[in-house]
Order: C-alpha cells, then sequence, then structure tokens
C-alpha cells in the first residue's frame, strides 16, 4: 500500500503539470471558501449580538474585551475550517476504499493534484508576461491584481514584472512545495490527501482573512499565524532548491544561496523571504521596497541587489525556477518518504 500511495502523489503531480486547474472542474478550495465565509459570517453575528447584550455582554462591552471575542472567535474559525476539511477528505477516501481500492486512488490522485497549483501558477504568470511583451500595461496591470494584494493600477512596467517575479516565487512555497511536503508527509500515515487539504484550508484562510486591516487585523491573527507555522519548514527547504535550481538551469546558483542566506529575514512574514532572495538571487535584481495595499503606502525591507532591472523575461526564469524546484521537491520528498517507511516504520 505504501508505495502505491507516493505513486498517488506522483501521479497527481504529472496531472498537475499537464492540466492545471481545468476553468469547467469545480475547484474543491471553493468550498472551502464558501465555508469560511459562512464560518466567518456565523462569529461574527455571534460577537455582534454580545454587544448588544444577548451573549457576550459582560465580556465584550469594552474595546479590549472585543478585540480578544475576535481572537478567540479567529482561532475558532481556523480549528472549524481546518478540521472539516480534513475529516471531509477523509471520510470520502475512506467511502471510495469501502467501494473499491481502484476508485480510492483515483480519488486519491485527483484531492492531492488539485491541492498543487504548478501549472496554474505558471499560466497565469505568463499571461502577464504576453501582456508586456505587447505593450498592453493595463491588461497586464489587471491581470496582475489577480494574483496579488496590493494596488496595481498605477505600477510601470518594471514593477509589474516584480510583482509577477515576487509572487511567483513566495508561491512556489505556498502552491507547490507545501502541498507536496503535506501530501507525503500524511502518506506515511496513511492521510497525504486529508493532510495536504487541511495545509490548503489553512492557506485559504490566510489569503481570505489573514490581513493586518482593521476587519481582520484579531479576527484573521491565529489565520496568520497557523500560515506561518504551515510553510515554516517547506520555506526553509525552497531556500536549498531554488538555488539549486538556479544552477540546473544556468543562472547563478551561488549568488542565489548567498542572498537567500543574507536576505531570508528581510521580510515581516518568517517564511517569505527565503523563496524570494533565492530568486532575487539567481536572477541578480532587488525586491522588495514599497508597496501599495488598499490605497496605502507600505514599506518593505529589499531582497537582493540591483545588478540590472527588471525585465519581462524575468517572469519566464522565475517560472523556470518553479518548476525545476517542484521536480527537486517532489524527488527529495519521495527519497526520505522511501527510506523512513523501510528503515523507520
Amino acid at each position: 500500500m505504501a508505495i502505491w500511495l507516493l505513486l498517488d502523489i506522483v501521479a497527481a503531480f504529472v496531472l498537475d503539470l499537464f492540466f492545471g486547474d481545468p476553468h469547467w472542474l469545480p475547484h474543491p478550495v471553493r468550498f472551502i471558501g464558501l465555508l469560511i465565509n459562512k464560518t466567518e459570517k456565523g462569529l461574527r453575528n455571534y460577537i455582534n449580538r454580545g454587544t448588544e447584550g444577548d451573549s457576550f455582554a459582560s465580556v465584550t462591552c469594552t474595546e479590549d474585551e472585543l478585540r480578544k471575542s475576535k481572537r478567540l472567535a479567529g482561532i475558532f474559525l481556523t480549528i472549524i475550517v481546518v478540521g472539516t476539511t480534513f475529516f471531509t477528505v477523509l471520510i470520502i477516501l475512506k467511502l471510495a476504499m469501502l467501494i473499491s481500492p481502484i476508485l480510492f486512488h483515483i480519488v486519491n490522485i485527483y484531492i492531492i493534484y488539485s491541492s498543487i497549483a504548478t501549472k496554474c501558477l505558471a499560466v497565469e504568470a505568463k499571461k502577464v508576461y504576453r501582456e508586456l511583451i505587447n505593450n498592453d500595461i493595463e491588461r497586464a496591470r489587471k491581470s496582475l491584481a489577480m494574483l496579488v494584494g496590493r494596488d496595481t493600477q498605477s505600477l510601470s512596467r518594471k514593477e509589474t514584472v516584480r510583482g509577477v517575479v515576487e509572487t511567483t516565487a513566495e508561491n512556489t512555497v505556498d502552491g507547490v512545495i507545501s502541498p507536496l511536503f503535506y501530501a507525503v508527509l500524511g502518506s506515511l500515515f496513511g492521510l497525504g490527501a486529508p493532510l495536504a487539504y487541511a495545509f490548503k484550508a489553512i492557506s485559504t484562510l490566510d489569503s481570505m482573512v489573514g490581513y493586518m486591516n482593521e476587519k481582520y487585523i484579531d479576527m484573521g491573527r491565529f489565520s496568520a499565524k497557523a500560515d506561518d507555522a504551515a510553510n515554516y519548514i517547506p520555506a526553509r527547504i525552497s531556500g536549498l532548491l531554488l538555488p539549486l535550481s538556479a544552477a540546473i538551469c544556468g543562472m547563478n546558483g551561488a549568488q542565489s544561496f548567498k542572498i537567500m542566506l543574507r536576505d531570508r529575514r528581510n521580510h515581516k512574514s518568517p517564511n517569505c523571504a527565503y523563496p524570494e532572495a533565492a530568486v532575487a538571487g539567481a536572477l541578480g535584481v532587488m525586491m522588495g521596497g514599497n508597496n501599495v495595499y488598499f490605497g496605502k503606502v507600505v514599506e518593505k525591507p529589499t531582497i537582493g541587489d540591483a545588478y540590472r532591472d527588471f525585465e519581462a523575461l524575468d517572469i519566464k526564469r522565475t517560472i523556470r525556477l518553479m518548476y525545476c524546484s517542484a521536480i527537486l521537491a517532489l524527488k527529495l520528498f519521495a527519497l526520505i518518504y522511501t527510506v523512513v517507511h523501510c528503515y523507520l516504520i
């Protein structure tokens, strides 16, 4: 059974490389998004009733206690969404196994496949690249806005390229290495798909509520911290695999590793600077600096050295790094899985 679970992950990875996320096929993450919206709304309604004297009257009348209530609600939000996602996937797989082992593997492959976003990231990044090549900066900005949380309306051509490179580097962890990591880790215990989707639920929570704005600074706090914890190991793995990928792809692998070590803490996130610094070093460019989020200028530390300006081809170079590091990650995780299963379990 163990080798088949590993082969399921390999098959899922290959399917993602070829097919990505077809628009006609409802993606399971949409259902996670709906669950988040419904749960958040219910928790906020409960808190609001408390401020009016119905449920939390004695503990939510002050601003400080209201913030504590929102933070507690944020913890419940994360537990409910992640727990529901994990056990839903587990039950689906158990039912599939009762019907047929073949059906189990088909469902297992599909669920893991849908948790990986390698081709989807490449497709969206290439869309911006094509629009820049066609000198359609307005459409390029709009396409970038679908990938990032920053305001893109006034970005220059170089800033647009920087935005694509940064988000592709960051999502090499969130959308590729982390799902593979948890799929392989979970498969050691027969829980590959449930654990991969538990991570996906955490990642989706972070993208929906993990903001530092007035609405989510308290309620989204726990989700953001959970995402930091979930990506902690995969981000550091990316800090090793991306420089190796740079060397394989004919870029500056030594500089990539050097900049990763130097600038790995130059971000408010404990994880994002690892892949971004590695890519910046490989390309010889500088990331970070000022960005505008929801109309407010946010100053970030710089990452990398500006040996040259960004150019559109940097998008394609970053995509190559992502693909190469994804393949290396799968090989590494498969090797570790085999060793652990053969000698330790």
